[in-house]
């Protein structure tokens, strides 16, 4: 149990007559990146928030540091940082002022400093935020969720519009960040994201677990779904959209 540290038990979330979320159990490891995957609508979101204390689940039992999060988000959000896939900060703020402004909030917080170095971020300490480029202001994002020296990190959508250069840099970050010891929950639509930093993935479809495991688990468990349809060859990606519940029948026309 010391190695869990998140611990989700058969929780289902309800919003009037819909079901978002349903008997849905998993935890995450202690040094692991947990990556969520699924259609949109398949109850990701809901269920991170649940996780974050933003939200409380309808009926089942979570836990993080051994305690229910929203009834003790003061304490938990001490140990957990949170990217969100979206922030807005205000125009006229440099990059420095906005991290002293963010440490402020912690008992103990990370050296924003060196964080900003570690992150290639140290040229822009001085710059406006809002002139940073769209890989800065995600970097930056994952420095701000860095600096309560957390054990938990939540990353939702972390390099949705990136370029493939920017990404890859802070896959590089996250893998360094996983490896000094903090755990991860990542939630991407990537699937080239979850196979290069996945220990374990949750797959979600309609808010119900189909499968949670390791990603040769899940190669596995798509083998025997696919059947005869199967390729040793696929990737990720390739076995995502063979599995897809809401498969296109759209065909492209080239018209000459």
């Amino acid at each position: 149990m010391e190695n869990i540290l998140v611990k989700v038990e058969d929780i289902s979330i309800q919003y009037k007559s819909i079901t978002a979320v349903k008997n849905l159990s998993f935890d995450v490891k202690h040094g692991e990146i947990f990556a969520i995957i699924g259609p949109n609508g398949a109850g990701k979101t809901s269920a991170v928030e649940c996780i974050e204390g933003l939200r409380q689940p309808t009926s089942g039992e979570i836990k993080v540091f051994g305690m229910t999060p929203h009834k003790n988000r003061k304490h938990i959000y001490q140990k957990i940082g949170i990217q969100l896939q979206e922030a807005d900060y205000p125009d006229k703020i440099k990059v420095h002022e906005l991290c002293k402004y963010y440490a402020a909030f912690y008992k103990n917080p990370a050296d924003w400093r060196l964080v900003l170095q570690q992150l290639d971020l140290e040229k822009r300490a001085k710059t406006l935020v809002k002139k940073l480029s769209g890989g800065e202001k995600r970097k930056l994002s994952i420095l701000l969720a860095l600096l309560p020296k957390p054990q938990l990190l939540i990353l939702d959508e972390l390099t949705t519009g990136l370029d493939p250069e920017a990404r890859r840099m802070i896959w590089q970050s996250l893998a360094h960040i996983r490896d000094s010891g903090t755990s991860i929950i990542l939630v991407s639509h990537y699937l080239d994201e979850i196979e290069y930093l996945a220990n374990r993935l949750l797959y979600l479809v309609d808010g119900e677990n189909k499968f949670v495991g390791t990603l040769k688990e899940f190669r596995q468990f798509a083998k025997k779904q696919l059947a005869e349809k199967w390729n040793e060859q696929y990737t990720l990606e390739q076995i995502y959209l063979h599995l897809s519940p809401k498969k296109s029948n759209l065909r492209l026309e080239v018209l000459s």
